[in-house]
């Protein structure tokens, strides 16, 4: 595994320094691609050093981070309980800065490009399409019980600010943009459980001064929401959480899972916690439970379930972000019981992992959105989706 790593991370090295101008290693019809035209194929051997230079800025961070950590190991921490035997990340593909992702049985894989404004669709044949742009600022996506893609539009330029759900013919219906009468903060993740119900995370990273879901005494509420299938739209938890970030439901329907990441404040939460649900899809009070803290280091992000209940969840900076967030945690996708005991931890080569789904014909794929980049590695236990279900 060793010698597969070191190799693997020469030849990404190789083709960045041999690449002709505009192109990217694995990917076919990136956005950076298109936007060059004929006349600009002169700065050709710009892009080779810059990737050339990304590559070696990579290897130094690491080693920086990491003095007594071989490459090989910070490829996968992981037990063969829960990755392949001998599995390493690989990239599926580059693009900008990228959320979101979620499988869809024809093969595609649709995740967000934030900085872009756009959602992506990577086909089976690894080439990239835009699938929808602009895309309100979309984060969290996630495909119902009858294949139709929601998303969580957020904030900032050109944002949303609502929960949407594209329909076969390719209309776009708005779930909810508001909550007794007053707009959301910035929709961010999203989950649904058997009954069809769609759970919602409402931070607000960013600017604060538009935000109109506030308390009685004008603090703001940086909550999560429920939408039934009928359209009744309920808030669920209020300031139980600092800033909701990634969310889940268990396989049984029985228990709320929820990532706490407030990274403006050195002191501010970086938590997931868990909560009881009613058969009504309301946190039971008194419930919270704190599966794990991530402490002075980067907290969670996205999260994703296998059947075991067991949570992935993407956390951790290979370099730090100082004062607020450390490296005690390096950048990867930690893995969970539902009680909070840390069983595996997949390592990836890349800062700011922020979500991860599963997928492949036997869900036994996870997807990893970090940095510019989706990845992809085998695992041995199949992921819990409420569609598609694994063949």
């Amino acid at each position: 595994m060793r010698k597969r790593t070191h190799a693997g991370l020469r030849s990404w090295c190789e083709r960045a320094a041999k690449l002709p101008s505009g192109a990217s290693a694995g990917v076919h019809g990136t956005g950076r691609q298109q936007a060059r035209t004929a006349g600009q194929a002169s700065s050709g051997a710009l892009d080779r050093l810059h990737e050339a230079l990304k590559c070696a800025l990579v290897v130094v961070a690491f080693a920086t981070a990491y003095p007594h950590t071989t490459l090989a190991q910070a490829a996968s921490e992981s037990p063969p309980a829960i990755v392949e035997e001998g599995a390493t990340v690989k990239s599926e593909g580059i693009v900008a800065f990228v959320e979101g992702p979620a499988w869809h049985p024809s093969g595609n894989v649709y995740f967000t490009d934030i900085a872009n404004n756009r959602i992506m669709r990577r086909d089976p044949a690894g080439v990239m399409q835009v699938f929808r742009t602009p895309a309100g600022r979309a984060n969290g996506l996630l495909f119902d019980q009858e294949g139709r893609l929601l998303a969580c539009e957020g904030a900032d330029e050109g944002g949303n600010r609502r929960v949407t759900r594209t329909e076969p013919d390719g209309t776009i219906t708005v779930l909810v943009d508001r909550f007794e009468g007053r707009r959301l903060n910035s929709p961010n993740d999203l989950t649904i459980d058997a009954q069809g119900r769609i759970y919602f995370t409402d931070p607000r990273y960013g600017p604060r001064d538009d935000l109109e879901q506030l308390d009685a005494e004008g603090e703001p509420i940086e909550g999560v929401y429920r939408i039934d299938p009928d359209g009744t739209i309920e808030r669920i938890v209020e300031h139980e959480v600092q800033r909701p970030n990634g969310i889940a439901v268990s396989p049984d329907g029985g228990h709320l899972f929820v990532v706490d990441n407030n990274n403006s404040r050195v002191d501010g939460n970086r938590k997931i916690w868990r909560f009881e649900l009613s058969p009504e899809g309301r946190v039971v009070p008194g419930s919270r439970y704190e599966v794990h803290d991530f402490g002075q280091g980067r907290g969670g992000d996205g999260m994703a379930l296998d059947v075991e209940g067991r949570l992935y969840v993407t956390a951790g900076f290979n370099v730090p972000n100082l004062p607020l967030e450390n490296t005690d945690n390096p950048a990867g996708v930690y893995v969970f019981t539902p009680e909070g005991e840390q069983v595996a931890m997949i390592r990836v080569l890349e800062d700011m992992v922020t979500n991860c789904t599963f997928g492949g014909p036997d869900l036994k794929t996870l997807f990893i959105t970090a940095g510019h980049k989706l990845w992809s590695i085998p695992v041995a236990t199949p992921g819990h989706l409420v569609w598609p279900p694994a063949e």
